[in-house]
Order: C-alpha cells, then structure tokens, then sequence
C-alpha cells in the first residue's frame, strides 16, 4: 500500500513551504515522493512553484479547476490513480486553502483507490501571525482543516515575539471547540523556525497520523464567499505591484483578501509574487506566467483590478 499525507492550513500559511521541505526530506530518505496539488482554481500557480522538485526525482501532478464538484472529484482520483501507477511508493497531497477535507477521506474509501492507498499523516499548517478576528466562515475552515491533523506545524515563528505560537495553538483550539470538535493540540505541535527543522522532526511529522473528522458539518459550505481572482497579463512591474497590493488588504470594498501570488516579468526572467496582510515579497522563479491571483472571502473583481492599476475608488 502506498501511504497518502495530507497537508492542510488555510490561506497564505505556507504550505507550498512547508511540503519542499518535506519533500527533500523524503528525497534523502531514497524514496520515490509524488505530489498532487488539488486547487478549485482555473490557473495553479503553485504546480510551477514546484516544478524544481520534478528534477530531483519527484512526480508533480495537479488538479486545477474550472469545472464543478463532481468533475474536479473525477479529476482528483484520475491523478491519484496515475500516481499510483507510475511508482511513487509516498504521495503527498497539497490543497487549495479552503478544502473540504471531506473529499479526501472520501475519495480514498472508493475502489479502486482503496486498494492502493493507505493514509500515512494529515499535517496541518499554521501562520503564527493568525488574526484573532476570523469571519466564521474562515473559522469553519480553519476547525475542520485541524480537527483530522496528526500534528500542527506553526510557521513563520522566527519572525513574531514571544507567546505568539501558544496564542495561534490556543486560537485553533479554540475554534475547534467551537465547531464541535474534540481534537485539541497539546503535545502535537512543532513550533521551531522551519530552517532548524532536521530529520527528527520530520519523522516525528511523517508518522503522526490522523484522527477521524469530528467537527458539526455546516450545509451549503461551496457558497462560503471564499473565491480566487485571476488578473492575466497586466503588465504591472515588481515596483508597482509593491505599491499598490498592500493597499488590497485594507480595503473593505475590495472585499476581505487573504493572499495575494503570482508572478511578473523581471530583466528577461520571473519573480514570483507572494503577499499577506503583513507583508509583500518577490522571489526570484526559474518558471512563471503574466498573472496575479487574488484570494479572499466575497472579492470585488473591479475594485480589486482598479487598486491593482493604481486607480482611486
């Protein structure tokens, strides 16, 4: 049996990070990894975030949107089916931030995928510059993300004070009271910086497991306002994106915007675009595409696309 991780976290929390990490990890272990990134969105963006580890002997497949449930489940177990076959004795799925986790239990319950996957690790990401003031549909998200994790993995600690990891611990716990859920963190934390990560600790993340999805279901969830916005070819330079994005984060008529990524052409190559409410940052891309993606709850295409282009609203 092929053994399946899931890595959840909500929006912007770094699990692309997180999983190149895990990857190389796995990598120096001598195993054959394969990563499905699973989005609802029409472009994925991240699949060439990840395409460097192709050349180290990983499989990088993805489910990209445009279609609706039941076509993008049908895609979703095609690609599993294809990984399966192809020889990857570790698959490691990383979905878009609002994934219903629902699908992936599911999905693997079905012939044929039963009978070539067992589930390893459902790890959870988390930001440790979370916002207390979540709406409640990010907090369902967030509950029902954590409530199957084995472990919780809290970034970007080396960037806040201290206690800030033990507050997102105790917001997430929290939520998951909240929800109905009796999933608690305790002892099931790692909250180093993730350069001082070593090999202990992603043994201790590769075997934590999972626990059975416990949280109150909420109906309708698909109409949540959760929603991507795509802005291809606009021409905008790294200067101007930096001036106009952060203003996205701060505008109520822009909707309530959680991420912003992508990439823009610079002296002939890419850099990749990759903004929170905390902060814009470009990093050089070896592969790219002329477009910005806005992520957030109830998003306003016009507004946002006029503060992108520096207009007034």
């Amino acid at each position: 049996m092929i053994k399946i991780d899931l890595i959840t976290g909500f929006l912007g929390s770094g699990k692309t990070t997180f999983l190149k990490k895990y990857v190389r990890y796995l990598l120096r272990k001598g195993q054959r990894p394969g990563i499905l990134v699973n989005d609802y969105g029409a472009v994925n963006v991240d699949t060439m975030l990840l395409s460097e580890l192709e050349e180290e002997n990983c499989l990088v497949e993805s489910v990209a949107g445009a279609c609706d449930r039941d076509c993008h489940q049908r895609r979703f177990k095609t690609k599993l089916i294809a990984l399966a076959m192809s020889g990857c004795d570790r698959v490691l799925i990383e979905p878009s931030g609002v994934f219903d986790v629902d699908e992936f239990f599911d999905s693997l319950y079905e012939d044929p995928l039963d009978r070539w996957y067992e589930i390893g690790s459902v790890i959870a990401v988390a930001d440790v510059n979370m916002s207390g003031e979540l709406s409640a549909g990010a907090g369902y998200i967030l509950s029902s993300q954590a409530c199957v994790a084995g472990i919780l993995v809290v970034s970007k600690t080396q960037l806040a004070g201290s206690g800030a990891a033990e507050d997102t611990v105790a917001l997430i716990n929290a939520l998951l009271q909240a929800h109905g859920s009796r999933r608690r963190f305790t002892d099931d934390v790692i909250t180093k910086p993730w350069d001082e990560l070593n090999d202990a600790d992603f043994e201790r993340i590769e075997s934590s497991g999972y626990h059975s999805p416990d949280f109150t279901k909420l109906v309708n969830t698909d109409e949540s306002g959760f929603k991507s916005l795509y802005f291809m070819k606009t021409g905008l330079s790294a200067d101007e994106l930096e001036k106009t994005v952060p203003s996205l984060f701060d505008s109520p008529e822009c909707g309530r915007v959680f991420r912003v990524k992508g990439f823009v052409k610079s002296d002939g190559g890419w850099l990749e675009l990759n903004a929170l409410r905390d902060g814009t940052s470009f990093a050089p891309a070896e592969y790219g595409q002329d477009i910005i993606i806005v992520i957030g709850e109830n998003p306003d295409k016009n507004m946002i696309s006029k503060k992108l282009q520096g207009q007034s609203c």
